[in-house]
């Protein structure tokens, strides 16, 4: 038998600072995959066209421009994660986090695509980008979606678990 006095406790993680640092891990994460996906020509969109709108130069497909672009993926991702932390956490379902990253591609792709002006217009891709950046993206709101609402139900377990002691 344990004695409750025993028990080691941790620090924890508030709830809000946890979805901010999923999204920022997720966006780093993420992002390295996309580079891997162009790197080995699944992919003719280079992840670094997030800094095309803003930067002059060939900087930006260098070493410094290519960790630039990761850590910013990664704050991106925060807002990101912060969205379906308001709006999606208390729906625990992987499909869930798969459709907001499917929503996410069609945003970037539809949407946004006019921001960037090395993107082709979205019928204009090839087959394989458009599928390996669909697959990015909705592996992408999985790994954020499954991850905040998976902490949300622990918590709200283990709250319903402590009421009831």
């Amino acid at each position: 038998m344990s004695n409750h006095k025993d028990e080691v406790e941790f620090p924890k993680m508030s709830f809000l600072l946890m979805a901010v640092t999923t999204g920022f891990v997720g966006g780093i994460l993420w992002s390295l995959i996309g580079y891997l996906c162009y790197y080995f020509n699944y992919s003719t969109i280079e992840p670094n066209i997030l800094l095309e709108p803003f930067t002059v130069g060939t900087w930006r497909e260098s070493w410094i421009g290519i960790i630039l672009t990761i850590i910013l993926y990664g704050i991106i991702s925060i807002g990101v994660a912060l969205v379906y932390y308001i709006l999606l956490k208390k729906l625990n379902t992987m499909w869930v986090g798969i459709g907001y990253g499917f929503v996410l591609f069609l945003v970037v792709f539809l949407i946004l695509n006019p921001i960037f002006p090395s993107m082709k217009p979205f019928l204009q891709n090839d087959i394989n980008t458009l599928i390996a950046a669909a697959c990015v993206y909705i592996l992408y709101g999985l790994f954020i979606g499954y991850s905040i609402s998976y902490e949300h139900n622990e918590i709200k377990y283990f709250k319903e678990k402590e009421l009831k002691r």
